[in-house]
């Protein structure tokens, strides 16, 4: 059943987010920065992890820099295109109107925004919402995506373990994401290939370790602003397959 993936994807998350909330009750404030802080120190590593294997390799022997002007090109015009959308903004506002619709209060829905926007760009910039997207879309295969989705849901425990209920709502731009890049497969598969696979990781992995970044030393990147990065190595691909 195609689709069955990204369903089990938000299931999986939910899960997580629910054990996370019971937890959450019985740890003190302090406990949860330092587990905060220390989830956010894990993000960024990953993040750093993936950059690296998409800006060096190996070559005679040495490392050599590459995907230096990929990755200008993306972040530079993927910025560009989420600063004139807004998208982080958008995140933002979608968060609030959660919050006041579910009567959060102040003390209690404190980092409710926040959480809804770090797990929602979390769950959707990495190589595996895409191409687990893709494959579910083209051959009807969930395994990628349900993969994803005991990590995300084992992310979903300490994100809503810190900070709370919004990342139950972060299943929506996760389902939303996915569901269109699952409908779309057929325009983009035929341009899935090993190259771009491990460009999607790069890139992705650039914006993990931003959020990362953001976790521990609070909203310094608008990393919302830069999601449709992730979409120029797709753009660079279909301009080689053209020529």
């Amino acid at each position: 059943m195609i689709g069955l993936g990204t369903l089990g994807n938000m299931a999986l998350i939910l899960i997580g987010a629910t054990i996370g909330t019971l937890i959450k009750g019985g740890l003190k404030k302090r406990y949860q920065e330092t587990v905060m802080s220390g989830l956010g120190l894990a993000v960024m590593f990953i993040g750093i992890s993936g950059a690296l294997e998409g800006l060096l390799v190996p070559e005679d022997g040495r490392l050599v820099g590459s995907n230096i002007m990929l990755m200008i090109a993306s972040l530079s015009i993927g910025g560009f295109i989420g600063e004139a959308i807004n998208i982080e903004s958008r995140l933002d506002n979608i968060g609030d109107w959660l919050k006041r619709k579910l009567n959060v209060t102040e003390e209690n829905g404190k980092g409710f925004v926040e959480g809804f926007v770090n797990s929602s760009l979390l769950y959707c910039v990495g190589a595996m919402a895409i191409i687990g997207s893709l494959r579910d879309g083209l051959n009807g295969d969930p395994s990628m995506l349900l993969s994803k989705g005991f990590i995300d849901g084992a992310t979903a425990i300490f994100f809503a373990g810190t900070l709370g209920k919004g990342v139950f709502f972060s299943v929506i731009p996760v389902g939303l994401y996915q569901g269109i890049l699952t409908l779309t497969a057929g325009l983009i598969g035929p341009l899935l290939n090993e190259r771009l696979i491990l460009n999607l990781s790069f890139i992705g992995s650039i914006l993990i370790f931003a959020i990362g970044i953001n976790m521990i030393f609070g909203k310094r990147i608008k990393t919302g602003n830069l999601l449709p990065a992730v979409l120029i190595p797709v753009v660079y691909e279909l301009i080689l397959h053209l020529i």
